[in-house]
């Protein structure tokens, strides 16, 4: 990925209106889809999105791919997989209760949790239920095997679906969103707090990243597993995870500082050191890590806030689909080197 010289990127950016508030981005294969919190899809084909409604007796809670199909969880208790066609499939139907969260892995793997249950399905269609301590809205699976980690109040579990009990991962007050590095060493989790809190999967070691501004809800890593990117601060905050005890004694890298505004998402590349950064006032941006060089994607709107709600990379890293809370949406081209 090269940035060249021009200062901006914004030519590159083709910009649809996304038809309502953008819950999650993702590409299903070649395709860009959206999430909205109306019950919709929006498949963008040619100029123009499709709609798909998926869940037509509630919204779109969350959500979250496999490369091929977007798997949505809404406030009607059922758990939907939509591909790049618009073919629906019903996956699981939790009679009213809502779905807090949901993860899905490049083999078909899937898992979600509502209420006090985590549910893991194979994909053969095989369904284990693990009773939590409470709800969860932060499940990850590990990259290799049958596992998952799972953030609840005070702390995470981690199962394997066909070994029985969890094991559990200590630590006081309540965990949000989670996060497993890519070579599964390292267990990451945002909480209610402004902090990150981590730890070790080989002994437990904790790991306290503290002092944002504001809650941190977006994590990405690197495609070598050396840097998590996070949201919640004036900047998107890098935390560097090459030594044993990951970013313990080390501090992070800033990287698209503004005074004043919130980096609400954020997106590593699939194969470069560069991160897509979105803002509270509806401003994306690259920042490159290895000289911090920065290129401005889609400027902020005037008037009311448009705050970035999703960012997503396809496979090949040429493209970048954005989605903000008042359905603003867009495609970033990267042009060829």
């Amino acid at each position: 990925m090269t940035f060249g010289a021009a200062p901006s990127l914004t030519s590159a950016f083709t910009p649809f209106d996304a038809g309502a508030e953008v819950v999650a981005a993702a590409f299903l294969g070649e395709t860009p889809v959206l999430a909205l919190a109306d019950g919709r899809l929006a498949l963008l084909e040619g100029d123009a999105p499709r709609h798909v409604v998926a869940h037509a007796d509630g919204a779109i809670l969350v959500a979250a791919s496999d490369g091929r199909r977007l798997i949505t969880g809404g406030d009607d208790g059922r758990v939907v997989a939509s591909d790049s066609a618009g073919g629906l499939e019903i996956i699981a139907d939790e009679k009213g209760k809502w779905i807090d969260a949901v993860a899905a892995r490049f083999d078909g793997t899937l898992s979600w949790s509502a209420g006090r249950e985590l549910r893991a399905r194979t994909p053969k269609g095989e369904v284990k239920t693990l009773p939590l301590p409470s709800s969860s809205r932060g499940i990850a699976f590990f990259p290799k095997g049958y596992r998952l980690a799972i953030a609840h109040y005070n702390g995470v579990s981690l199962w394997f679906p066909n070994a029985g009990a969890p094991e559990f991962l200590e630590w006081k007050g309540s965990h949000l969103d989670a996060a497993v590095s890519p070579d599964g060493k390292f267990v990451l989790t945002s909480m209610q707090e402004n902090m990150l809190h981590g730890w070790r999967v080989s002994d437990g070691k904790n790991m306290r990243m503290a002092g944002y501004p504001a809650k941190t809800r977006s994590l990405s890593w690197s495609h070598d597993g050396k840097w998590l990117a996070t949201s919640g601060a004036d900047a998107c905050v890098v935390w560097p995870f090459q030594a044993k005890d990951g970013p313990m004694g080390e501090a992070p890298r800033e990287c698209g500082v503004r005074a004043e505004v919130k980096v609400t998402r954020v997106a590593f590349h699939p194969s470069a050191l560069a991160v897509a950064i979105g803002y509270e006032d509806g401003m994306v941006m690259l920042c490159r890590l290895t000289d911090a060089a920065e290129l401005l994607v889609r400027a902020p709107e005037p008037g009311a806030p448009t705050r970035i709600s999703a960012l997503s990379w396809d496979a090949k890293g040429t493209r970048l689909l954005v989605g903000a809370e008042n359905g603003a949406a867009g495609v970033l081209t990267l042009p060829k080197k």
